[in-house]
């Protein structure tokens, strides 16, 4: 009985999905990863060749919907956030930092920014 118990939860186990392995961005000063500041990002990979921030919508919990302008403005501001452009080098995809609270939340790449 507890061996077939046992096999059910190992089934189950092996059915869920991995953890993301989070994304990160070689340097000539280290690697920048998830969680890192601005300043450990500056200090690891040097300035971006381009910067933009702006406010993002903030949305409710756990869904895709975001909260409405009235709503938000008065109880739930916007999130600031900046998004930081890497170029590196010939034949090798763009990096884009995106950044919540001074700290990196993402960095994708891609054959240009979208």
């Amino acid at each position: 009985m507890i061996k077939r118990h046992l096999l059910c939860a190992g089934v189950v186990a092996a059915a869920l999905p991995g953890a993301a392995l989070a994304e990160s961005l070689r340097c000539s000063n280290g690697i920048a990863s998830e969680g890192d500041s601005r300043i450990a990002v500056v200090y690891k990979c040097g300035q971006p060749i381009l910067r933009d921030s702006y406010c993002a919508p903030v949305y409710y919990s756990g869904s895709f919907y975001t909260v409405p302008d009235p709503i938000a403005s008065l109880y739930v501001p916007c999130v600031y956030t900046e998004e930081w452009l890497y170029e590196r080098g010939p034949g090798e995809l763009v990096a884009v930092i995106r950044m919540r609270g001074g700290r990196v939340q993402s960095i994708t790449y891609g054959r240009e920014p979208h």
